[in-house]
């Protein structure tokens, strides 16, 4: 994640998602057992060209910032899914300046899916198509342990699902600093590992 600190705003941009990457295990809240998850190549492209999707701060409602119609900018390379915003919002600025912000995180409605079991004998679940809900900026009240951790959630009678990918750190910049160019190689090593499994 990389944030640009400017007089009356903020830029945020970096990946909400690597894609082809494992989650944390999760639970079937159904069965009880334990999976993990990916998103597939691809999944992300199809969901951007269906809905206009809503920029959150910690996955609230109450917590708007913008969507797609209006401040923020989501597309998949073959890294992910990349975002960028620019927020006008007081307490995201506060929080930009005292380094609070933390990540990225996205709510999603799966419409397909397929699984595997792994050696394990755990199910590794590959999200093939699906709806793209919400991307939320994280705070410091949102710190998962790992990256790539879910949580999931009920909404409206169907499973919404959030997950999210932490970087190891953000990287703050005051607008009058040169801009950092953004180093992608352990990003596109990962995927070029996931690739030959």
């Amino acid at each position: 994640m990389r944030i640009e600190i400017r007089s009356d705003s903020v830029v945020i941009e970096g990946y909400v998602n690597a894609v082809g990457r494992d989650s944390r295990p999760l639970r079937d809240k159904q069965t009880g057992n334990r999976y993990v998850e990916q998103i597939v190549p691809g999944a992300f492209r199809r969901a951007l060209t269906r809905n206009e999707v809503k920029l959150l701060l910690n996955h609230e409602d109450s917590r708007e910032l913008g969507s797609t119609e209006s401040n923020l900018e989501l597309c998949e390379d073959s890294i992910g899914l990349r975002a960028r915003a620019e927020i006008t919002d007081a307490e995201v600025i506060k929080k930009a300046r005292e380094k609070k912000l933390r990540g990225w995180s996205f709510g999603f409605y799966e419409r397909d899916a397929r699984e595997e079991t792994m050696s394990t004998g755990m199910k590794r679940r590959f999200v093939e198509d699906m709806e793209l809900a919400e991307v939320s900026i994280i705070d410091e009240k949102k710190m998962p342990c790992y990256e790539g951790t879910s949580i999931e959630t009920r909404a409206e009678g169907k499973e919404l699902v959030i997950s999210e990918i932490m970087e190891t750190r953000a990287d703050y910049v005051m607008e009058t600093r040169k801009k950092k160019e953004i180093d992608y190689k352990n990003y596109r090593k990962r995927i070029e590992e996931l690739e030959e499994n």
